[in-house]
């Protein structure tokens, strides 16, 4: 059997032109940005290929620390990812299912298929990690490998078609979380290439809403005094090695929940910088920066990931308290699959435009101000700045407004001087 594993990258491709208002539209459109994934082939022994998957996954492992401490190893499926030539096979027609294993350092994640009917599935997702890999896992109170699975995949396609699946899909396996995005997946391929026919995942998929039987008129609502933007605060954590995190911004968090009467509400709230304190922690490949004020604890996550040489907020942990009204007025959410504020390592993240970080259905938060620097710090300062697309955007309008206003008066101008001399034309001397 011979396996085949190379890179692949999908996304949008600048189109020509010299319009500067269509080019301000594209960028405003966001059709610049580019996802990239890992390809991997599995064939027979006669060269047919009988699985194809294009995966970026991200992991988050929760592991026990020598101080007893239990935190989460956040990483991605590294670019250096291979196909396990002994594990993975494309089986045997009513013997055995095909199976496609994936080796990257000490860790393997293996996918089992099975048809049934008129569709395939991944009847199994199975991980083994090594808690010995101390960049992984850095402080693992155990050193052994643990193995971990899933048959509860919700990844299934019809018969030769290809599953794809564009938003995040979560799928859980003990203390591990594996977030799949920009994926496309089949199984037993019949043209060595992915079938021109798709079968799209649950969350790329627009729910339908059934329309009401006759008009309602709404009542009139109320709606609350927007607060008022949230004060900036600088907060940092230093460890042993020095400073993992700097950060200035303001906070402003949004809750939905339910009260006593069971009609929903929304509670705004802002972090004042005057009444919190923070402190947090510092590893080789995680940094934590965690605020208490009053009833709040707000904890975020950094995870720095060595081989794209990137940082990016991970994880964000709320444990809060609702107003009294409220069903259930203990709130605590947390969110380990994000991929936020992602920046080049030695390099500042800046967005001082509102900015709103969806971390949960009901938990969002609103950012201002904010510049942000994980790992790498130096000298206290923050490293050269990453402007967020909100930024790039406000900037990128007066420049195309100002660009249309001189072409404008240049257009005049011409025509003003073209017209002059054509009327001087008309003379002569006597």
């Amino acid at each position: 059997m011979e396996v085949m594993m190379r890179k692949a990258a999908t996304g949008g491709q600048r189109r020509p032109g010299g319009a500067l208002l269509g080019a301000a539209l594209l960028l405003l459109l966001g059709f610049f940005q580019a996802a990239s994934s890992i390809h991997f082939e599995v064939k027979d022994e006669n060269n047919k290929t009988c699985i194809m998957a294009d995966l970026s996954i991200n992991f988050s492992v929760e592991y026990e620390t020598v101080s007893k401490k239990v935190i989460p190893a956040l990483f991605l499926l590294s670019e250096k990812a291979l196909v396990n030539k002994n594990s993975s096979t494309c089986g045997k027609e009513n013997i055995s299912a095909p199976l496609l294993a994936i080796q990257f350092g000490d860790q393997q994640l293996r996918m089992n298929f099975t048809r049934n009917g008129l569709r395939y599935q991944v009847a199994e997702l199975v991980f083994i990690y090594d808690l010995s890999d101390k960049v992984l896992f850095p402080d693992a109170s155990d050193n052994g490998t643990k193995e971990v699975s899933s048959q509860n995949t919700d990844i299934s396609a019809n018969n030769n078609s290809t599953y794809k699946c564009s938003n995040p899909h979560l799928i859980k396996m003990g203390k591990v979380n594996a977030t799949f995005h920009n994926i496309k997946i089949e199984a037993f391929v019949t043209n060595n290439t992915y079938s021109l026919k798709e079968t799209a995942c649950s969350e790329d998929v627009t729910p339908t809403v059934a329309p009401t039987p006759a008009p309602i008129t709404p009542k009139p609502t109320v709606l609350p005094t927007p607060l008022p933007p949230p004060s900036v605060g600088q907060y940092s954590v230093t460890g042993p090695s020095g400073m993992c995190i700097l950060a200035k911004m303001g906070l402003q968090l949004n809750i939905s929940y339910s009260k006593k009467d069971n009609k929903d509400d929304l509670y705004v709230f802002n972090i004042d910088p005057k009444d919190t304190h923070y402190n947090g922690t510092c590893q080789n490949a995680s940094a934590t920066l965690s605020l208490s004020s009053n009833k709040t604890n707000l904890e975020f996550q950094f995870a720095l990931n060595t081989s794209t040489n990137q940082f990016y907020l991970a994880r964000v942990t709320l444990n809060t308290t609702l107003p009294s009204e409220a069903k259930d007025p203990n709130v605590q959410v947390a969110n380990g699959s994000l991929m936020y504020l992602k920046t080049t390592a030695r390099k500042s993240y800046r967005c001082n435009a509102k900015q709103t970080l969806q971390i949960t259905s009901n938990f969002s938060i609103n950012t201002f101000e904010l510049q942000v620097q994980a790992f790498d710090v130096v000298g206290e300062k923050f490293g050269s700045a990453v402007e967020c697309q909100l930024d790039e955007n406000g900037m990128l309008v007066p420049i195309v407004v100002g660009a249309a206003l001189a072409g404008l008066v240049l257009i005049v101008l011409i025509a003003y001087l073209i017209g002059r001399k054509r009327s001087h034309a008309g003379y002569q001397t006597i």
